[in-house]
């Protein structure tokens, strides 16, 4: 569902919308469907116009930051997309390796129009690295524009991969996070009341560990001496928290703001929605002229 939406939205902003728009007015053939579906396409040019222009801006205006020095929070990153060493990704059509990979497969159906059988995207997480360092990559709800593609026919299926090979070039821009820090007393607190609720549930087991005098009932100082076990226990917890090394993410934004990955370089990026921004434009007063001379 989430690639189909997310189709569906590539498909508005690269013309996609528009093009349709235009096909089923030459179908209609008529001047008052015209007047109708220009207002319609003018304005899903404007939308994708100031879409694309966004992503210009963003994409522009955003520094460039180094793993070992991005601040938490928004930032740009450049560098390699690498495998994790867990696991590698194996596209399902083709089965290459990659970092990440979107996939389609389509039959021939009636009038030789292509009919979607199946589709889908890699969530699995990997690794840009720069000069300074490494950061995992958290595909989930990124845009990836990549220049990997490959489509084949087989008898009647058509097939189609896009992908982000393993020492790619990668740009992300997205939310920095840094994971794994240790937690405050806040949260010690809260961890400490947990474990306490979850001992209340097991009643059986609760008496059997602090009702020391066995009157089927927790005095105040055998429930003390429960609340100093929970302390014990989260303190060991978060004492091996603390060892863990903190984990670097790039991710989506929480705010809801832009997230893309591309194994296409920062200027051929921006040049490329710039691009597709003046195009939308164009569309947008070509579309509004057309409406105007057929009202008058």
């Amino acid at each position: 569902m989430v690639v189909r939406i997310r189709r569906w939205r590539v498909g508005l902003l690269t013309g996609g919308g528009q093009l349709g728009l235009g096909v089923l007015g030459f179908q209609f053939e008529s001047r008052s469907a015209w007047l109708i579906i220009l207002p319609l396409i003018a304005a899903l040019s404007l939308w994708a116009w100031t879409a694309m222009f966004r992503r210009y801006r963003a994409v522009g205006d955003t520094p460039t930051s180094q793993v070992a020095s991005a601040a938490q929070g928004y930032v740009e990153l450049s560098g390699r997309a690498q495998y994790p060493p867990e696991v590698k990704t194996l596209a399902p059509l083709s089965g290459r390796e990659c970092c990440w990979y979107q996939y389609r497969r389509e039959r021939r159906g009636s009038k030789n129009k292509w009919v979607l059988e199946e589709e889908g995207e890699s969530a699995a997480a990997f690794r840009l690295r720069d000069a300074t360092g490494a950061c995992i990559v958290d595909p989930d709800g990124a845009e990836v524009v990549t220049n990997q593609k490959q489509v084949w026919t087989e008898g009647d299926r058509r097939f189609t991969e896009w992908w982000i090979a393993d020492g790619d070039p990668l740009y992300a821009l997205g939310e920095f996070r840094t994971l794994g820090v240790l937690r405050d007393a806040v949260d010690r607190k809260h961890d400490i009341g947990a474990v306490l609720a979850e001992w209340k549930r097991d009643r059986p087991q609760l008496l059997q560990r602090f009702d020391l005098d066995r009157d089927g009932e927790i005095s105040f100082k055998e429930w003390t001496l429960a609340r100093a076990e929970a302390k014990r226990q989260v303190e060991r917890v978060h004492a091996k928290l603390a060892e863990t090394p903190p984990l670097d993410v790039v991710g989506a934004p929480r705010d809801g703001r832009l997230y893309l990955l591309s194994n296409i370089d920062p200027r051929g990026l921006a040049r490329r929605f710039a691009l597709w921004a003046w195009a939308h434009l164009a569309g947008f007063f070509a579309a509004l002229g057309v409406f105007v001379y057929l009202l008058f």
